[in-house]
């Protein structure tokens, strides 16, 4: 029978994840990646110039929650490995499964047009042309930086030094420096941390408070404390907060600012040494920037202190650079779709790993590569199209009544609610395809569908 043929753009931790599971079932595909080696973000200065990696980072979602389900890490790694370990794994992932000579290496794609016949048009940024049946879109949700908006006062015409996180890749360039770190997210807790060692001053400047996890809880990782998806999430959350307000105190102990959310209505900062360094007065909490003077930073409170460097850990947008934004885009970071994976306006385009787990992504990407692999093989079949649109518009309302509302929570998922609720639509699609007779949801149009 002969089956679509695909095109996966990207070859980081989501592509393949979709990669792969596309060779185990006898897809025909191509795998465009702009840099010369797999892994995406987690290759430091990756030749594809787009990686936010820095020299000291390391994982903070634990070894075995962030492991393939049938490749696991290495148990000689640690619980938290670091970005070099965490790349080499990637690689080895590929080797393991024999599909390295379908990925297409320093061949960035400059344009996916769909044809009026639904297949799509892929040019590389050399001028070639392919054409596919599928598109699998996992170029990433962490390369593009978003800057504060609107920007602050001062920002044009002070002498300091302003660089958003996805630039930083060493401490080398906070040393000796007056350091002002600006979110209190997952990133600007780390290079906070790492300038304390290093800069003549650190601060950390924040609008609002977050609650700050701790890497181990009871003993062991804290992402691997039990969470049955089954049990109600206020329960789950009650549990959760009694044990951090125990173990860690409130946030205003800290010098940072009590948060006004419940735990899980925002993305967790995990950080295992922040609360030590602002303990011992190494890192200064401040709130938001109200203005930059010419060699000083001032705050809401009306202080101001000396600054050199103003590092930007202020997130990321959403972009697809190689789809018309007509066709598909992503305003304001908002992008409506089945499940995180299905676009239900085109048929024949996927998107992997654009999601923001409460977890590692990788496992979430590989249920999801499977997932289209299946659907495009023809044993997995949508439910009717309102059904789709019902089921996202329910999806968006739960999203706006959970978290707080920012650019950041418009594509968040738990990862063990979301792994539960996909494995149960991916049963009922099997059966839909079943009572279907297994009829091929993307017509094959582009050339064979026979895996090489």
């Amino acid at each position: 029978m002969s089956l679509p043929r695909t095109c996966v753009i990207g070859a980081g931790c989501s592509g393949i994840a979709a990669a792969k599971a596309l060779h185990e079932r006898g897809l025909a595909f191509d795998c465009y990646e702009l840099s010369d080696r797999v892994g995406g973000n987690w290759v430091l200065a990756n030749s594809n110039g787009l990686s936010a990696a820095y020299e000291g980072l390391h994982i903070n979602t634990s070894r075995e929650r962030m492991e393939y389900s049938d490749f696991p890490m290495p148990k000689s790694l640690p619980d938290y490995p670091h970005h070099a370990q965490i790349a080499a794994y990637f690689d080895s992932y590929v080797d393991r499964f024999g599909f390295r000579d379908r990925i297409r290496f320093s061949t960035g794609v400059a344009r996916a047009q769909r044809a009026p016949d639904g297949t799509w048009e892929v040019t590389t940024a050399r001028g070639e042309k392919q054409c596919y049946d599928a598109l699998i879109v996992a170029n990433g949700h962490h390369w593009n930086p978003r800057m504060p908006e609107p920007a602050f006062p001062g920002h044009d015409t002070t002498q300091i030094e302003q660089m958003h996180a996805h630039a930083y890749t060493s401490d080398a360039a906070l040393r000796g420096k007056d350091v002002v770190v600006v979110g209190m997210g997952n990133s600007a807790m780390d290079i906070a941390v790492e300038s304390s060692y290093v800069a003549r001053s650190t601060h950390l400047s924040g609008r609002s408070g977050v609650w700050v996890t701790p890497k181990y809880l009871l003993g062991r990782p804290t992402d691997q404390i039990k969470n049955d998806p089954r049990v109600p999430f206020r329960l789950r959350r009650w549990a959760l907060e009694k044990l951090l307000l125990a173990q860690v105190g409130s946030m205003d102990k800290y010098g940072l600012p009590r948060p006004t959310h419940r735990f899980g209505e925002a993305h967790p900062t995990v950080s295992g040494r922040i609360l030590d360094r602002l303990g011992h007065g190494m890192i200064s909490p401040r709130p938001n920037i109200a203005r930059l003077h010419e060699h000083e930073a001032e705050f809401t409170d009306g202080t101001r202190v000396p600054c050199d460097v103003v590092v930007y850990c202020t997130g990321y947008k959403i972009t697809f650079p190689f789809l018309d934004p007509e066709l598909v885009s992503a305003p304001d970071n908002q992008i409506e779709l089945f499940r995180r994976v299905f676009y239900p306006d085109i048929p024949t385009v996927f998107f992997v790993g654009l999601l923001q787990p409460l977890g590692a992504i990788m496992p979430l990407a590989e249920a999801q590569g499977t997932w289209i692999a299946d659907h495009l093989k023809g044993d997995y079949l949508l439910p009717g199209a309102q059904a789709v649109r019902d089921d996202i518009a329910a999806d968006q309302a739960a999203m706006r009544k959970r978290y707080v509302a920012s650019k950041r929570h418009t594509i968040q998922v738990d990862f063990d609610d979301y792994l539960l609720d996909l494995a149960k639509e991916r049963r009922a699609g099997a059966a839909r395809s079943r009572a279907a007779g297994f009829a091929l949801p993307v017509a094959p149009r582009a050339g064979t569908g026979v895996a090489p």
